[in-house]
């Protein structure tokens, strides 16, 4: 799933992210702040080497409340230091301020009246630093400002990082399938298709045993954290062949996972058609308020580019869906029509893909704006810092600036 970059005509620096989790800082900025009132208190926590699940998890326990008390705004992975904002509901502030635990600080609490919902955060702030660097920091450093000042002028290519397609980079495989009604194929993609034997080979065995056809043993080889794959053998082992009900065992929220991730793949293919024009408006666009998140027609191509040049407006690309609004003629209109063509979908496919499950679609900006740019040398490596809007991925200024997809970009779920 490599994409093109758009500063393909300036060197990268190289190097590596996440040697260690201090390498990797991220702080989310609120959407709104506590007011000091109401039954949910705000916390903020500082985790290293935990996810949020994980740090719920134990804020529950020390506590002693329930999981579905909490609200957060965000997810934030295991191989970075994070802060971030959750909400609890029932709690004095004293009680969370005395909680410590191995790789978890609480460092402030304060009431609101409503619980925190994913979403509600204006970005996050990020400090990086790119060990391993293949020239010497100085020379890496004017690398980087070169690279960062195009991404600040033109705008981030909003790609959907890797990290959104799954650990096998096929989550969206497995949305086209559901797309098409096709239960057998997702199946198929999520317990039959081989794995890697050398990282795990107990799954390895779990997906041949099931492609022999004997699903009851391929049950009892999965291992315990591969809950999907356990949930779908199941299904299989007590009504062979019958794909529906397998599928209904994913779950809606997983399924919802899946379709989106087809969304994501659909979109990330109409954005490196239009990379070169992305911070261009032309006839036909879509345009994406930045500060709302609107989508409206545009009529005035020259006034509009003014409101584009100021960050305001973007072109925007399809989140494919049954209602999703479409482009006048033109550029965008073709690019997303012959899109469609390729893959042979069209709007009623995504009416129902499952019960519970109606991808209505949307619009999303091209690009997304760069802010508060710091690049420093630290002995033989490169600290950047910057803040990206919510929805944004971290990987995608990366990757730019490196010029390099490590394991470590496409693993990191550091989407802002």
């Amino acid at each position: 799933m490599d994409h093109p970059y758009l500063t393909s005509d300036l060197p990268g620096i190289g190097g590596r992210v996440r040697v260690d989790p201090e390498d990797f800082f991220v702080e989310e900025v609120p959407l709104y702040p506590a007011l000091g009132i109401g039954e949910h208190l705000y916390v903020t926590i500082e985790k290293v080497g935990l996810t949020t699940y994980e740090a719920v998890g134990k804020l529950a326990r020390a506590l002693g409340v329930k999981e579905r008390d909490f609200g957060y705004a965000g997810l934030k992975d295991r191989r970075a230091v994070t802060r971030q904002v959750v909400s609890i509901r029932g709690v004095r502030a004293e009680a969370v301020l005395a909680v410590s635990a191995p790789g978890l600080r609480v460092l402030s609490a304060k009431k609101h009246a409503n619980k925190l919902r994913i979403g509600h955060l204006r970005g996050n702030r990020f400090r990086v630093t790119i060990r391993g660097l293949e020239v010497e920091a100085a020379v890496a450093s004017t690398r980087a400002m070169a690279v960062l000042e195009v991404l600040s002028r033109r705008g981030v290519p909003n790609f959907f990082g890797e990290q959104r397609f799954g650990g096998r980079r096929d989550n969206h495989l497995v949305g086209k399938a559901l797309i098409f009604h096709d239960p057998e194929a997702v199946v198929q993609r999520i317990v039959g298709e081989p794995e890697d034997a050398t990282t795990y080979p107990a799954l390895t065995e779990a997906r041949r045993a099931y492609r022999e056809g004997d699903a009851k043993a391929a049950v009892a080889l999965v291992p315990p954290r591969f809950s999907t794959e356990r949930r779908v053998l199941r299904s299989l082992a007590r009504r062979p062949d019958d794909f529906s009900s397998a599928v209904s065992a994913i779950g809606k929220n997983l399924l919802w996972l899946y379709v989106s991730a087809y969304q994501s793949w659909l979109f990330n293919r109409c954005l490196e058609q239009r990379l070169e024009t992305l911070d261009l408006i032309l006839e036909g666009d879509l345009a994406y308020k930045h500060l709302n998140g609107s989508v409206f027609r545009v009529e005035d191509v020259a006034a509009e580019q003014v409101r584009t040049d100021r960050f305001e407006i973007s072109p925007s690309g399809p989140l494919f869906g049954s209602k999703m609004i479409r482009p006048e003629p033109g550029i965008e209109a073709d690019i997303e029509n012959a899109v469609e063509a390729e893959e042979g979908i069209s709007p009623d496919l995504f009416d129902r893909v499952v019960p519970g499950v109606r991808p209505k679609g949307a619009r999303r900006a091209f690009r997304f704006p760069l802010e508060d740019l710091q690049v420093r040398e630290e002995g033989d490596h490169l600290e950047v810092s910057f803040f990206l809007p919510r929805g944004s991925y971290a990987t995608a200024v990366l990757r730019e600036l490196m010029k390099v997809d490590t394991p470590e970009l496409a693993e990191a779920r550091i989407e802002s």
